[in-house]
């Protein structure tokens, strides 16, 4: 009967698949449709100057692949300075790691969270500009240029806090960077075969124009009072940096509290323009998921650097100490070779599950990109677990707190990749398939996929703060065993599922018997009602 039921839903799941699918490829051939059509009409109405312009363009998708691929590295280089600082087995970790987090990885994390606010300007910027020229392809260059740039100012501000070069640079950057994508907002708006299909049909070309440039001009507006204040008072001109991370939401709450204070209705979905910091509005779900690929790729690729770097015997040694035998020699970097396809195996299994998440997403919000950055950032703190994990003696204090902010750094990771589902949750017919919305199939599913290394990291933290001996031992056999769990992890499910339908079946037969009950003592006078 089980097995007669558990096709009857595997049938079910696959026709409303091929129904989705069917559906979706309706939807789009209308889109394309419907966008040649607009098109064709419009270069109708071109001049020949105009076509002629026209016909010297490209789409921008290898473009903005290279812009992802060199923000998303930028971005995570920066653990390298955090993840090499080298320890003297003798020091206490605890105070190295108050200075390092002090100055390092306060860099690293506010670096991470800058660049990626100008990642999703980029993003904005060029979901209204949809074709380029070379006139726009050498703008976004020099806006590369700037943006790879900021992590030195930054580090520049954490060596030397009290001297206010490192702020004149920084908002020096992020105002070049905003008048040039002011200039490709100029530019794109004087040639409007450049921009997407809805401005180019728009009659109000002009009002999209100045709206994007206002917006665009926050951030260095932001940056030139931070400047100002640096001269009079140097902590408030940090402040103002701290606010251009999180100024979508700080905007959106300012409006939120004047409507409540005015009693102004709340602005309808329909009413939220085109470009603006609104933290439910989309950004492109493609290029989120090549940004955040990019991070996870380089994460592993830092992995194995270390490895060739500090593990690959000096053949001086080999021939003195072990008589030529490099096996031998190979065999002291055995705790090393663990930690690092333990590390690989996490941060695969990561994007395992950023890839299964980001596969049933259908749109990405701002707030869901904002949750997103945060897990990449702890993801980039992985080669810092990587190192720490086997720095230290065996058995020894700085071992123990090198495996727990290992775990700490790995539940993060994890807790932050939850948040984005829950996020979608809020707005799920809008950002998630039907089929892992609220008491879908895979909804059980999808949770404890998500749910999986954050409760993992933290049985584990909680078993070292009681078996501190075997701290290491219970480490590694997470990382190991973590793959096998995710490989049974459907079947899991499927026994959790059944094992609580039998559980409470019976309180729902007395439930379903209760409400026959009171349907056939029913008096006569609430039938005739």
């Amino acid at each position: 009967m089980l097995t007669y039921s558990g096709l009857l839903s595997v049938d079910a799941m696959a026709e409303n698949s091929d129904e989705i699918n069917e559906c979706k490829a309706e939807e789009e051939t209308e889109k394309n449709w419907n966008r040649t059509s607009h098109t064709h009409s419009f270069l109708e109405s071109l001049t020949p100057s105009d076509r002629e312009g026209n016909s010297s363009t490209q789409s921008s998708h290898r473009l903005l692949a290279y812009s992802d691929a060199l923000i998303s590295i930028i971005a995570t280089v920066m653990i390298l300075p955090v993840a090499h600082t080298k320890l003297e087995d003798d020091e206490e970790l605890k105070e190295s790691l108050q200075q390092l987090l002090t100055t390092k990885i306060a860099v690293y994390l506010m670096t991470f969270l800058i660049v990626t606010v100008a990642w999703a300007a980029h993003i904005r910027l060029f979901q209204v500009i949809e074709r380029i020229d070379d006139f726009l392809a050498l703008l976004n260059l020099a806006c590369m240029m700037l943006i790879t740039f900021l992590p030195y100012t930054f580090s520049l501000m954490a060596t030397f806090p009290e001297n206010i070069l490192g702020i004149l640079l920084f908002c020096a950057c992020v105002i070049v960077i905003g008048m040039i994508q002011a200039v490709i907002v100029v530019y794109g708006f004087s040639h409007p075969f450049l921009l997407n299909d809805q401005i180019q049909m728009s009659d109000n070309q002009d009002f999209y124009k100045w709206h994007i440039l206002k917006v665009i001009f926050r951030v260095p507006i932001l940056c030139l009072i931070a400047i100002i204040f640096s001269f009079i008072f140097t902590p408030l001109s940090y402040v103002l940096l701290a606010i251009v991370v999180f100024l979508p939401y700080i905007s959106q709450s300012v409006k939120w509290c004047c409507r409540k204070a005015t009693g102004q209705q709340e602005d309808s979905p329909d009413a939220i323009l085109l470009y603006s910091y609104h933290p439910n509005e989309p950004l492109s779900k493609e290029r989120v998921e090549a940004f955040s690929d990019g991070v996870y790729a380089i994460v592993a690729t830092l992995l194995i650097l270390d490895i060739c770097e500090d593990n690959v015997p000096d053949p001086k040694v080999v021939q003195e100490k072990f008589n030529g035998r490099l096996v031998e020699a190979l065999q002291e970097f055995g705790p090393e070779f663990l930690a690092y396809f333990g590390s690989f195996a996490t941060v695969g299994l990561l994007w395992f599950v950023h890839h299964s998440l980001f596969l049933h997403v259908t749109k990405t919000t701002r707030l869901m990109g904002l949750l997103n950055t945060f897990s990449l950032a702890f993801v980039g703190g992985l080669p810092l677990a990587y190192q720490l994990t086997h720095e230290f003696p065996h058995n020894s204090r700085n071992e123990l707190e090198a495996i727990q902010i290992s775990c700490s750094i790995i539940f993060l990771a994890g807790v932050f990749q939850l948040a984005i589902w829950v996020a979608a949750l809020f707005g799920e017919r809008a950002a998630l398939h039907p089929y892992v919305r609220y008491s879908g199939r895979d909804h059980a599913f999808m949770f404890a996929k998500l749910a999986l290394y954050p409760c993992v990291a933290l049985g584990t933290f909680v078993l070292t703060c009681f078996l501190t001996r075997f701290s290491a031992p219970i480490f590694h056999l997470m990382e190991i065993t973590v793959p096998f769990a995710f490989l049974l992890l459907r079947l899991l499910v499927r026994a959790s599922l059944a094992l609580l339908r039998l559980l409470l079946s019976p309180i729902r037969r007395a439930v379903h018997s209760a409400r026959g009950e009171n349907e056939t003592y029913r008096p006569l006078s609430e039938e005739a009602t």
